[in-house]
């Protein structure tokens, strides 16, 4: 289905991947057997610049695919004990697109966790041999020093300058066209995403010599796994900056002159979010109506505060669980089944509970 292609999720707001395209998939086939340029040229909504790159590396489009089911799974990982659960399909309807056409902090998150995915995807698929146009880090070779001594380069570096420049050039593509601010907040954010990436680069050697002394050392880098990336821009989103644009319209200041200027490493967002309390289709939200909350916490996902007040239903439920675990030697753990009665908490809904109608 040429109107699912990764990477053109957010300007294209109805045009969202949720998962990674099957190699039976008419897009993969396409580009198996040569056809990149009619394949490219009938996916709608790309600019000039996109349908080059896709043209000129079809197979790193399904990395990309596999790019966005990482990012989107991380999204839901991240907001799972919030309102806005970055859940964004319901019977069909593609929501995320309406979050996204808000300046808010979740629609700078979405950028920064998705330019992060096509980040981490291309440079593993470098790694991997799948790429034609890129392999291992080349500049990793010969000796080094570090704390501990020298080393040698060995093994396979991951890439990620590559995956940085891929993902700054098909990403990036749509918003160089604008000139206006919702584009700068978006290339900026973008930016923050990529960087967090490379952040966690790691350095990982192994040791050669008699019993493994470390007499001799070879080491590469490669990538920390992405819940790293997710974790950092999660603290990220918590401590976003609210920005207005400069008066000459070439970059942000601070909306709130008690707060710093933002750094390229922080995300920047223009409006405030709304609550996310109730169904409403111009802003991207399903509502907590039958969330499951925290009776006992006093965090965003607890009942108060997941439910806007409105109160929750408790349910009680049995599920099996493994209990009276033990270890035994050598080497597997034992445990029985016991059946577990818990209290589920599910948020209540609106007196109305359809979807807010704005005419």
């Amino acid at each position: 289905n040429m109107n699912f292609l990764p990477g053109i999720w957010w300007s294209l707001p109805l045009v969202l991947v949720w998962a990674t395209p099957p190699v039976t998939s008419s897009w993969w086939y396409m580009g198996a057997v040569g056809s990149s340029r009619v394949m490219c040229d009938n996916v709608p909504g790309l600019v000039s610049r996109q349908r080059q790159l896709c043209r000129r590396h079809p197979e790193a489009m399904l990395s990309i695919g596999r790019g966005v089911a990482a990012w989107t799974a991380e999204c839901q990982h991240q907001f799972r004990r919030h309102r806005w659960d970055c859940n964004a399909l319901e019977r069909g309807q593609r929501l995320l697109g309406r979050v996204l056409l808000r300046s808010s902090r979740e629609s700078a998150f979405v950028h920064a966790i998705s330019s992060a995915g096509v980040v981490f995807a291309i440079t593993r698929a470098c790694s991997q041999g799948e790429l034609k146009s890129c392999s291992c880090d080349p500049e990793k070779k010969g000796t080094a020093k570090d704390s501990k001594g020298h080393f040698d380069w060995g093994g396979c570096s991951d890439n990620i300058d590559y995956g940085i420049k891929f993902a700054r050039a098909f990403v990036d593509a749509k918003e160089r066209k604008g000139k206006d601010a919702r584009a700068l907040m978006n290339l900026h954010n973008n930016r923050a995403g990529r960087k967090a990436v490379k952040r966690f680069l790691k350095q990982e050697c192994k040791c050669h010599g008699v019993s493994g002394s470390c007499t001799l050392r070879t080491c590469w880098l490669a990538m920390a796994d992405f819940r790293k990336t997710g974790d950092y821009l999660w603290k990220k989103y918590n401590g976003a900056i609210q920005v207005v644009m400069n008066q000459d319209g070439t970059g942000f200041t601070v909306a709130n002159k008690k707060f710093k200027k933002p750094t390229k490493n922080d995300l920047v967002y223009f409006e405030s979010s709304p609550d996310y309390c109730i169904r409403d289709r111009d802003v991207g939200s399903l509502g907590t109506a039958g969330r499951v909350c925290n009776q006992t916490s006093r965090g965003m996902d607890s009942c108060e505060v997941m439910c806007c007040g409105r109160g929750y239903d408790t349910s009680r439920v049995s599920r099996m669980t493994k209990c009276e675990c033990k270890f035994h030697w050598c080497c597997a753990v034992r445990c029985q089944d016991c059946l577990e009665v818990v209290d589920i908490h599910t948020c209540k809904a609106p007196k109305s509970a359809g979807w807010i109608s704005r005419t």
